[in-house]
């Protein structure tokens, strides 16, 4: 796997951790601001990861991913 492919996969999974963490609060929260707000966080970092995934393939489409 080349490193381009790897860093696909891994900002791939690490999106899907953050969105998957950020929904795990909110179902733990019980009227918890601190946890309803640490989850809108971990959905602020999963929109992050996804907008510079964006980038990141938009910057390197001419570079062959295998």
């Amino acid at each position: 796997m080349s490193l381009k492919g790897f860093h696909i996969l891994f900002i791939s999974l690490s999106i899907l951790l953050s969105f998957g963490f950020g929904v795990w609060l909110l179902s733990m929260a019980a009227g918890s601001l601190l946890m309803v707000l640490a989850a809108v966080f971990s959905f602020c970092v999963a929109g992050g990861l996804f907008l510079y995934a964006r980038k990141f393939l938009a910057k390197f489409k001419h570079i062959s991913s295998m």
